[in-house]
């Protein structure tokens, strides 16, 4: 059995205790800023409160970071250089350069790095993925993929309104189907958005067109499936799994960092009205 500490007390540490309970794994302690929360988030799951991560890192074997983007390359840190295995929410940084540093930490600590790509546990899209690579849907052409979301209502210090800090819905909500695209359709060479602003209290369409490797990339719909199992539930029970088993993860932090990428891209492309040509990077394959 090993040990956790959650990090923070909004909708996802609230989600990833729930997540912890159906594994063997003890959470030790929550740390947040609102007391109140981080009190609901550890009673979900038999948990002290602490104050900071010093005072509970020791006690830990796993740090579960459920913070605002932009605070976790600081908590990577931290958590690497005391020999803890992490859990990061996706997406893995706020910029490709704080990606990598938390990958190299991880990697100089000899410590395992999980980001929370959780489509892929979706069996929905496991399901499409799969007929794919079984050859049941021909070659991959065109890959559609639509998200929709709301704007937060509140969060720690708006942080999520901040671009600087979130990098917003091209970045933080999509970056789940930068992740998907790569996966169907391979290594992303260009990209190109479109972003309509939005009025006050309106919606904000935004298109992302995506140029794949030749040969790489998908025109196939996603199967409808039962959620036999909750994905979010699904996915730490893999992470633990492969912690302790020392198993591969179904999707590495090197795969994260390559979807910041295409966000990043995203984001260029939208305030330059510009197609962005990919540069490959180093840790990815």
């Amino acid at each position: 059995m090993l040990r956790v500490a959650i990090l923070g007390a909004g909708s996802m540490g609230h989600t990833h205790a729930a997540g912890w309970a159906a594994t063997d794994a003890k959470v030790v302690g929550v740390v947040a800023l609102d007391r109140g929360a981080a009190e609901e988030v550890a009673a979900l799951c038999g948990a002290a409160v602490y104050q900071g991560l010093d005072a509970v890192l020791p006690q830990v074997d796993i740090v579960d970071i459920c913070l605002p983007t932009y605070l976790h390359l600081e908590f990577t840190l931290k958590a690497a250089a005391a020999g803890k295995h992490i859990f990061c929410e996706k997406p893995i940084a706020r910029t490709v350069e704080d990606g990598q540093k938390m990958i190299a930490a991880c990697n100089a600590a000899g410590v395992r790095l999980f980001v929370g790509q959780v489509i892929r546990f979706f069996p929905q899209y496991r399901k499409a993925y799969d007929a794919l690579q079984d050859g049941k849907i021909g070659n991959l052409a065109v890959l559609r993929l639509t998200r929709v979301g709301y704007r937060p209502h509140s969060s720690f210090e708006n942080w999520f309104g901040d671009v600087n800090r979130s990098g917003g819905p091209l970045l933080d909500v999509l970056v789940h189907d930068y992740d998907y695209a790569r996966w169907m359709g391979g290594e992303i060479e260009r990209v190109y958005t479109r972003c309509s602003p939005p009025d006050a209290g309106s919606t904000a369409p935004v298109t992302t067109y995506f140029k794949a490797a030749p040969g790489a990339v998908a025109d196939v719909g996603i199967p409808l499936s039962p959620l036999e199992v909750d994905p979010y539930t699904a996915i730490i029970q893999h992470f633990y799994d492969a912690v302790q088993h020392d198993k591969p993860f179904a999707v590495t932090p090197e795969d994260a960092l390559a979807a910041v990428q295409i966000g990043i891209a995203a984001l260029e492309s939208a305030a330059t009205g510009k197609p962005v040509t990919l540069t490959p990077l180093p840790e990815v394959n």
